[in-house]
Protein backbone atom coordinates (compact mmCIF):
# COMPACT_ATOMS: atom_id res chain seq x y z
CA UNK A 1 0.00 0.00 0.00
CA UNK A 2 1.39 3.39 -0.98
CA UNK A 3 0.09 6.88 -1.37
CA UNK A 4 -0.09 8.48 -4.77
CA UNK A 5 -1.20 11.33 -6.92
CA UNK A 6 -0.90 14.28 -4.55
CA UNK A 7 1.02 17.51 -5.14
CA UNK A 8 3.60 17.83 -2.36
CA UNK A 9 6.09 20.59 -1.62
CA UNK A 10 9.26 19.84 0.34
CA UNK A 11 10.90 22.95 1.76
CA UNK A 12 14.61 22.33 2.28
CA UNK A 13 17.07 20.65 -0.09
CA UNK A 14 19.45 19.28 2.50
CA UNK A 15 19.88 15.58 3.21
CA UNK A 16 16.53 15.04 4.95
CA UNK A 17 14.50 17.19 2.58
CA UNK A 18 16.02 15.56 -0.47
CA UNK A 19 15.53 12.07 0.97
CA UNK A 20 11.86 12.77 1.72
CA UNK A 21 11.35 14.21 -1.75
CA UNK A 22 12.93 11.10 -3.29
CA UNK A 23 10.73 8.82 -1.18
CA UNK A 24 7.53 10.74 -1.91
CA UNK A 25 8.18 10.82 -5.65
CA UNK A 26 8.90 7.08 -5.70
CA UNK A 27 5.49 6.31 -4.23
CA UNK A 28 3.73 8.29 -6.94
CA UNK A 29 3.52 11.93 -5.84
CA UNK A 30 4.44 15.00 -7.85
CA UNK A 31 7.05 16.71 -5.68
CA UNK A 32 8.45 20.23 -5.82
CA UNK A 33 11.65 20.62 -3.81
CA UNK A 34 12.57 24.13 -2.68
CA UNK A 35 16.16 25.03 -1.83
CA UNK A 36 17.87 28.29 -0.96
CA UNK A 37 21.21 27.44 -2.61
CA UNK A 38 20.94 27.96 -6.37
CA UNK A 39 23.95 25.77 -7.16
CA UNK A 40 22.48 22.80 -5.30
CA UNK A 41 19.05 23.31 -6.90
CA UNK A 42 20.59 23.58 -10.38
CA UNK A 43 22.60 20.41 -9.79
CA UNK A 44 19.45 18.54 -8.76
CA UNK A 45 17.57 19.86 -11.79
CA UNK A 46 20.27 19.07 -14.36
CA UNK A 47 22.26 16.10 -13.03
CA UNK A 48 19.51 14.61 -10.84
CA UNK A 49 21.69 14.27 -7.76
CA UNK A 50 22.63 16.18 -4.61
CA UNK A 51 26.25 15.22 -3.86
CA UNK A 52 26.60 17.93 -1.22
CA UNK A 53 24.01 16.33 1.04
CA UNK A 54 22.91 12.95 -0.33
CA UNK A 55 25.71 11.49 -2.41
CA UNK A 56 25.05 8.42 -4.53
CA UNK A 57 21.27 8.79 -4.67
CA UNK A 58 19.56 9.58 -7.98
CA UNK A 59 16.83 12.21 -7.74
CA UNK A 60 13.80 10.99 -9.74
CA UNK A 61 12.59 13.02 -12.71
CA UNK A 62 9.23 13.48 -10.99
CA UNK A 63 10.87 15.93 -8.58
CA UNK A 64 10.99 19.58 -9.68
CA UNK A 65 13.73 21.54 -7.89
CA UNK A 66 13.37 25.30 -7.57
CA UNK A 67 14.52 28.36 -5.61
CA UNK A 68 11.13 30.00 -6.18
CA UNK A 69 9.10 29.54 -3.01
CA UNK A 70 5.78 30.51 -4.58
CA UNK A 71 6.28 28.06 -7.45
CA UNK A 72 7.20 25.29 -5.03
CA UNK A 73 4.14 25.78 -2.84
CA UNK A 74 1.51 26.47 -5.51
CA UNK A 75 -1.51 24.20 -4.95
CA UNK A 76 0.49 21.79 -2.77
CA UNK A 77 -1.77 19.58 -0.63
CA UNK A 78 1.08 18.81 1.78
CA UNK A 79 3.96 21.16 2.65
CA UNK A 80 6.89 19.43 4.33
CA UNK A 81 9.33 21.67 6.21
CA UNK A 82 12.72 19.94 6.34
CA UNK A 83 15.07 22.79 7.20
CA UNK A 84 17.41 23.07 10.21
CA UNK A 85 15.58 24.17 13.34
CA UNK A 86 17.39 27.51 13.58
CA UNK A 87 16.17 28.47 10.10
CA UNK A 88 12.58 27.26 10.38
CA UNK A 89 10.97 30.50 11.56
CA UNK A 90 12.38 32.64 8.74
CA UNK A 91 11.58 30.04 6.08
CA UNK A 92 8.06 29.47 7.41
CA UNK A 93 7.46 33.22 7.45
CA UNK A 94 8.60 33.50 3.84
CA UNK A 95 6.39 30.57 2.84
CA UNK A 96 3.25 31.53 4.78
CA UNK A 97 1.52 33.62 2.11
CA UNK A 98 2.01 31.04 -0.63
CA UNK A 99 0.63 28.01 1.25
CA UNK A 100 -2.79 26.78 0.12
CA UNK A 101 -5.59 27.19 2.65
CA UNK A 102 -6.35 23.44 2.62
CA UNK A 103 -2.73 22.25 2.90
CA UNK A 104 -1.48 20.00 5.66
CA UNK A 105 1.83 21.23 7.09
CA UNK A 106 4.37 18.58 8.04
CA UNK A 107 7.23 19.51 10.37
CA UNK A 108 10.26 17.33 9.73
CA UNK A 109 12.60 19.57 11.75
CA UNK A 110 13.88 18.54 15.17
CA UNK A 111 14.89 21.09 17.76
CA UNK A 112 13.88 23.77 20.26
CA UNK A 113 14.06 27.43 19.30
CA UNK A 114 16.64 29.09 21.59
CA UNK A 115 14.95 32.47 22.11
CA UNK A 116 11.32 31.43 22.45
CA UNK A 117 11.90 27.85 23.67
CA UNK A 118 9.14 26.78 21.30
CA UNK A 119 8.95 23.37 19.67
CA UNK A 120 9.03 23.25 15.88
CA UNK A 121 5.28 22.78 15.40
CA UNK A 122 4.72 25.80 17.63
CA UNK A 123 7.09 27.88 15.50
CA UNK A 124 5.24 26.78 12.36
CA UNK A 125 1.86 27.63 13.89
CA UNK A 126 3.09 31.06 14.96
CA UNK A 127 4.34 31.91 11.46
CA UNK A 128 1.62 30.31 9.32
CA UNK A 129 -1.47 30.74 11.48
CA UNK A 130 -3.64 28.28 13.37
CA UNK A 131 -6.01 27.40 10.51
CA UNK A 132 -3.99 24.63 8.86
CA UNK A 133 -3.28 21.31 10.61
CA UNK A 134 0.35 20.67 11.53
CA UNK A 135 1.78 17.17 11.76
CA UNK A 136 5.15 16.47 13.40
CA UNK A 137 7.11 13.76 11.60
CA UNK A 138 9.77 12.13 13.75
CA UNK A 139 11.49 8.85 14.52
CA UNK A 140 14.67 6.86 13.77
CA UNK A 141 15.17 8.09 10.21
CA UNK A 142 18.66 8.47 8.76
CA UNK A 143 18.13 10.31 5.47
CA UNK A 144 20.53 8.14 3.47
CA UNK A 145 18.70 4.95 4.48
CA UNK A 146 15.28 6.38 3.63
CA UNK A 147 16.62 7.43 0.21
CA UNK A 148 18.02 3.92 -0.34
CA UNK A 149 14.61 2.39 0.46
CA UNK A 150 15.80 0.58 3.57
CA UNK A 151 12.98 -0.29 6.01
CA UNK A 152 12.11 2.74 8.14
CA UNK A 153 9.41 3.38 10.75
CA UNK A 154 8.43 6.86 11.94
CA UNK A 155 5.65 8.67 13.84
CA UNK A 156 3.16 11.27 12.59
CA UNK A 157 1.80 13.33 15.48
CA UNK A 158 -0.90 15.99 15.54
CA UNK A 159 -3.88 17.18 17.54
CA UNK A 160 -5.81 16.80 14.26
CA UNK A 161 -6.52 13.08 13.89
CA UNK A 162 -7.67 13.42 10.27
CA UNK A 163 -4.38 15.08 9.32
CA UNK A 164 -2.47 12.22 10.95
CA UNK A 165 -4.41 9.67 8.90
CA UNK A 166 -3.83 11.64 5.70
CA UNK A 167 -0.08 11.76 6.30
CA UNK A 168 -0.04 8.05 7.17
CA UNK A 169 -1.89 7.20 3.97
CA UNK A 170 0.00 9.49 1.60
CA UNK A 171 3.53 9.12 2.99
CA UNK A 172 3.53 5.35 3.42
CA UNK A 173 5.66 3.25 1.10
CA UNK A 174 6.73 -0.38 0.95
CA UNK A 175 9.81 0.53 3.03
CA UNK A 176 8.31 3.43 5.01
CA UNK A 177 5.74 2.81 7.75
CA UNK A 178 4.09 5.42 9.96
CA UNK A 179 2.50 5.15 13.39
CA UNK A 180 0.04 7.85 14.45
CA UNK A 181 0.03 9.84 17.68
CA UNK A 182 -1.75 12.80 19.25
CA UNK A 183 1.15 13.49 21.63
CA UNK A 184 2.89 16.26 19.72
CA UNK A 185 4.86 17.50 22.73
CA UNK A 186 6.19 14.04 23.55
CA UNK A 187 7.16 13.31 19.95
CA UNK A 188 8.89 16.65 19.44
CA UNK A 189 10.79 16.69 22.73
CA UNK A 190 12.00 13.17 21.96
CA UNK A 191 13.21 14.24 18.53
CA UNK A 192 14.97 17.33 19.86
CA UNK A 193 16.63 15.97 22.98
CA UNK A 194 17.93 12.72 21.53
CA UNK A 195 20.50 14.82 19.66
CA UNK A 196 21.92 16.09 22.96
CA UNK A 197 22.18 12.59 24.39
CA UNK A 198 23.79 11.45 21.13
CA UNK A 199 26.58 13.98 21.63
CA UNK A 200 27.11 12.53 25.10
CA UNK A 201 27.09 9.02 23.62
CA UNK A 202 29.77 10.11 21.17
CA UNK A 203 31.86 11.41 24.08
CA UNK A 204 31.56 8.00 25.76
CA UNK A 205 32.72 6.37 22.52
CA UNK A 206 35.52 8.87 21.95
CA UNK A 207 36.86 8.39 25.46
CA UNK A 208 36.72 4.61 25.10
CA UNK A 209 34.56 4.13 28.19
CA UNK A 210 32.96 0.88 27.09
CA UNK A 211 29.55 -0.67 26.55
CA UNK A 212 28.45 -0.48 30.20
CA UNK A 213 28.80 3.27 30.14
CA UNK A 214 27.03 3.55 26.79
CA UNK A 215 24.05 1.50 27.99
CA UNK A 216 23.81 3.58 31.15
CA UNK A 217 24.06 6.84 29.22
CA UNK A 218 21.28 5.90 26.78
CA UNK A 219 19.01 4.66 29.58
CA UNK A 220 19.47 7.71 31.80
CA UNK A 221 19.23 9.91 28.74
CA UNK A 222 15.80 8.47 28.04
CA UNK A 223 14.76 9.22 31.63
CA UNK A 224 15.92 12.81 31.19
CA UNK A 225 14.05 13.21 27.90
CA UNK A 226 10.90 11.70 29.41
CA UNK A 227 11.07 14.08 32.36
CA UNK A 228 11.16 17.15 30.14
CA UNK A 229 8.52 15.79 27.76
CA UNK A 230 6.12 15.22 30.66
CA UNK A 231 6.73 18.77 31.89
CA UNK A 232 5.81 20.02 28.40
CA UNK A 233 2.53 18.10 28.52
CA UNK A 234 3.70 14.93 26.78
CA UNK A 235 3.15 11.35 27.88
CA UNK A 236 6.00 9.22 29.16
CA UNK A 237 4.84 6.18 27.21
CA UNK A 238 5.40 8.12 23.98
CA UNK A 239 9.10 8.20 24.79
CA UNK A 240 9.17 4.39 24.91
CA UNK A 241 8.21 4.38 21.22
CA UNK A 242 9.75 5.21 17.87
CA UNK A 243 10.07 8.96 18.41
CA UNK A 244 11.70 8.44 21.79
CA UNK A 245 13.67 5.27 22.42
CA UNK A 246 13.82 4.34 18.73
CA UNK A 247 15.30 7.66 17.63
CA UNK A 248 17.56 7.81 20.68
CA UNK A 249 19.13 4.38 20.05
CA UNK A 250 19.70 5.14 16.38
CA UNK A 251 21.29 8.53 16.95
CA UNK A 252 23.47 7.35 19.83
CA UNK A 253 24.84 4.27 18.06
CA UNK A 254 24.63 4.85 14.31
CA UNK A 255 27.72 5.87 12.36
CA UNK A 256 25.61 8.23 10.21
CA UNK A 257 24.70 10.34 13.26
CA UNK A 258 26.18 13.84 13.01
CA UNK A 259 25.58 14.52 16.70
CA UNK A 260 27.33 11.33 17.74
CA UNK A 261 30.23 12.34 15.46
CA UNK A 262 30.56 15.66 17.31
CA UNK A 263 30.72 13.84 20.63
CA UNK A 264 33.28 11.30 19.40
CA UNK A 265 35.59 14.06 18.24
CA UNK A 266 35.13 16.00 21.48
CA UNK A 267 36.07 12.85 23.39
CA UNK A 268 39.20 12.52 21.25
CA UNK A 269 40.34 16.01 22.14
CA UNK A 270 39.17 18.20 19.27
CA UNK A 271 37.57 21.56 19.98
CA UNK A 272 33.99 22.23 18.98
CA UNK A 273 35.18 24.90 16.55
CA UNK A 274 37.49 22.42 14.81
CA UNK A 275 34.73 19.82 14.55
CA UNK A 276 32.09 22.15 13.15
CA UNK A 277 34.53 23.64 10.67
CA UNK A 278 34.89 20.20 9.11
CA UNK A 279 31.14 19.55 8.83
CA UNK A 280 28.83 20.78 6.08
CA UNK A 281 25.63 19.47 7.64
CA UNK A 282 24.10 20.69 10.88
CA UNK A 283 24.45 18.81 14.17
CA UNK A 284 21.19 19.95 15.76
CA UNK A 285 22.20 18.96 19.28
CA UNK A 286 24.85 21.68 19.45
CA UNK A 287 22.18 24.38 19.20
CA UNK A 288 19.47 22.49 21.09
CA UNK A 289 21.50 21.88 24.26
CA UNK A 290 21.27 25.40 25.67
CA UNK A 291 17.60 25.69 24.70
CA UNK A 292 16.71 22.40 26.38
CA UNK A 293 18.55 23.46 29.53
CA UNK A 294 16.62 26.74 29.58
CA UNK A 295 13.34 24.87 29.04
CA UNK A 296 14.22 22.58 31.92
CA UNK A 297 14.88 25.62 34.12
CA UNK A 298 11.50 27.07 33.12
CA UNK A 299 9.78 23.89 34.35
CA UNK A 300 12.06 23.32 37.34
CA UNK A 301 13.28 20.06 35.79
CA UNK A 302 16.75 18.66 36.45
CA UNK A 303 18.64 17.67 33.27
CA UNK A 304 22.08 16.52 34.44
CA UNK A 305 23.34 15.06 31.15
CA UNK A 306 22.20 18.11 29.23
CA UNK A 307 23.87 20.39 31.78
CA UNK A 308 27.19 18.56 31.46
CA UNK A 309 27.00 18.61 27.65
CA UNK A 310 26.35 22.36 27.74
CA UNK A 311 29.50 22.79 29.83
CA UNK A 312 31.52 20.62 27.44
CA UNK A 313 30.23 22.41 24.33
CA UNK A 314 30.96 25.80 25.91
CA UNK A 315 34.51 24.71 26.73
CA UNK A 316 33.97 25.06 30.48
CA UNK A 317 34.40 21.36 31.28
CA UNK A 318 36.65 18.73 29.66
CA UNK A 319 34.67 15.67 28.45
CA UNK A 320 36.24 13.28 30.97
CA UNK A 321 35.46 15.65 33.85
CA UNK A 322 31.83 15.79 32.69
CA UNK A 323 31.60 12.00 32.87
CA UNK A 324 33.15 12.00 36.34
CA UNK A 325 30.66 14.65 37.47
CA UNK A 326 27.75 12.49 36.32
CA UNK A 327 29.17 9.39 37.99
CA UNK A 328 29.73 11.32 41.23
CA UNK A 329 26.16 12.55 41.58
CA UNK A 330 24.22 11.63 44.71
CA UNK A 331 22.69 8.17 44.39
CA UNK A 332 18.90 7.97 44.42
CA UNK A 333 15.94 5.83 43.38
CA UNK A 334 16.00 4.98 39.68
CA UNK A 335 12.39 5.96 39.01
CA UNK A 336 11.36 9.60 39.59
CA UNK A 337 8.94 10.01 42.47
Amino acid sequence: MTGGGESIAVVGAGSWGTALAVHLSRIGHDVRLWGRDGEIVDRIATDRDNPSYLAGVRVPDRITATTDMSAALAAARFVVFAVPSHGLRAVAHAASRAISEDAVLVSAAKGIEPDSLKRMSEVLAHETGEARPIVALSGPTFAAEVARELPTVAVAASADSEAVVRVQEQFRGTAFRLYGSDDVAGVEIGGAMKNIIAIAAGVVEGLGLGHNAMAALITRGLAEISRLAAAEGGRRETLAGMSGLGDLVLTCTGDLSRNRHVGVQLGRGQSLEQILRGMRMVAEGVRTTGAALALGDRHGIELPITAQMAAVLDGRTPPRDAVEALMGRRQKHEVDR
